[in-house]
């Protein structure tokens, strides 16, 4: 009976840590596939964005295989407690990560079409952007591993950062199509890079508060957040005009 037992609970054990690595190897490739996105577009090389298009297969297919290997820990082994929730928290992470590719995967796109436009200058705020996202997945990514709630909700406090981020470069590119109508196109599409990137930063910190809840039962209230681009409205000039 203990031989039994025994071997149940490292039978167990080896299947969560294989679907920590599946998970892990998930997030990854969403940092690799952010960075080589925005390379394309800093770089102008539609080859290299074509190429992370392509490569955004291998996310869907690792997806896939967490969601069959979560079912099965399920069906088999009956997991209670926290075992359960990392086990549903891991489930609904690869479907996070699998939107981050796609946001990854929508930015290379936008990548290619920049490259035929003549370059403007706002690009320059997006790979430092990229950069603290690449930051938050890689750091949310170690607190699933390790069942660090303290990291998880550190990576939730630094999502405020990318939202800034967003707005400097909202309010930039706005003043800078009135100023240049010739490069609204152009504009609009770094427009929409500027907030995958920034949609990314809010999976990222919806993985952290999954991380939080699976490790201590209770969500994260109160989640930062400044986009404030909405309400945003060009001021007036001296005649009440805009």
């Amino acid at each position: 009976m203990v031989e039994i037992t025994a071997h149940t609970v490292k039978a167990f054990d080896d299947d969560i840590a294989q679907l920590r690595s599946v998970i892990s190897q998930m997030g990854g490739l969403c940092e690799v596939q952010i960075a080589g996105a925005v390379d394309a577009l800093v770089s102008r090389n539609i080859e290299a964005a074509l190429q992370v298009v392509a490569n955004d297969k291998r996310i869907d297919a690792l997806e896939a295989e967490a969601e069959a290997l979560a079912v099965r820990i399920i069906a088999l082994r009956a997991p209670l407690a926290s075992d359960l929730r990392e086990i549903v928290a891991a489930l609904k992470i690869a479907g996070v990560l699998e939107r981050i590719g796609d946001y990854a995967k929508n930015i290379a796109k936008r990548a290619s079409a920049l490259a035929q436009a003549p370059p403007i200058e706002p690009v320059v705020i997006v790979p430092e952007m990229a950069r603290v996202v690449i930051g938050m997945i890689k750091d949310v990514m170690d607190a699933f591993v390790d069942r660090d709630e303290a990291l998880a909700r550190a990576v939730c406090e630094r999502d405020r950062g990318v939202d800034d981020f967003y707005n400097s470069l909202f309010r930039s590119l706005l003043t800078f199509m009135m100023e240049n109508p010739q490069y609204i196109t152009p504009s609009t599409h770094l427009l929409f890079v500027a907030k995958n990137l920034e949609r990314i930063g809010d999976h990222a910190t919806s993985v952290g508060e999954m991380v939080h809840f699976a490790v201590t039962g209770e969500h994260i209230i109160d989640r930062p957040k400044s986009d404030d681009t909405a309400t945003f409205t060009q001021p007036l000039d001296d005649n009440g005009s805009e």
